[in-house]
């Protein structure tokens, strides 16, 4: 069995990459965390891109480990508002840098969409890859649009005002199961799975 880091301490996303990749990978893997690499502390997320916020903690999994690694950065970007919150979805709505809460972020890109008759927008999510020999990264995007009223109480973020295109249904209202099936997270880690093999079958 190979083995992944992952870069994150969180549990859930951990158990949910690890299902994604064994359902898409010929070969089982383990994902281990930060936790088990024993990297501490905060990693400084400064890239201005998904893609670079996902390398930054790939690197810094890998420097620590010696182990192959990922990272994954992700969040919502709303056309009419030229991309924003993007990579500050956590900290849309905070005043002093650190993470506001759901309401308070969906409470401020309302007030931000309540004159534009546009309202597409996109989760996004990049997965970072770095070993010894290389470092590349994937995109995943789940399009929709953006609801004028709250739908359901499921999910997180700013999941009860988005839309699916691929669902026909709101994020909010959903299972998790079925907004898995969608999601940007998935078809980020379907691409990586995919490029990971090519690269191990070479």
């Amino acid at each position: 069995m190979k083995k992944l880091v992952l870069s994150t301490r969180n549990q859930h996303k951990i158990k949910e990459v690890e299902a994604i990749l064994n359902a898409c990978l010929k070969t089982p893997v383990e994902i281990l965390s930060l936790d088990d690499i024993e990297l501490y502390g905060e990693i400084e997320e400064n890239g201005t891109t998904f893609e670079e916020n996902a390398l930054i903690k790939a690197r810094a999994a890998f420097d620590k480990s010696g182990i192959p690694s990922i990272a994954d950065d992700s969040g919502l970007t709303v056309d009419a508002l030229d991309g924003a919150p993007g990579i500050y979805s956590a900290r849309y709505a905070s005043m002093d840098g650190r993470d506001a809460d759901d309401e308070e972020n969906n409470k401020l890109l309302l007030k931000n969409l309540e004159d534009k008759a546009d309202r597409s927008a996109g989760y996004v999510c990049a997965i970072a890859y770095v070993d010894k020999d290389r470092e590349f990264t994937v995109r995943g995007e789940a399009r929709g649009r953006i609801l004028e009223e709250r739908q359901g109480n499921g999910g997180f973020g700013y999941d009860p005002y988005f839309f699916s295109d691929d669902a026909n249904a709101c994020f909010g209202v959903i299972s998790a199961e079925e907004k898995n099936k969608y999601s940007h997270r998935r078809r980020a880690l379907e691409a990586f799975a995919r490029l990971w093999e090519e690269e191990n079958d070479k």
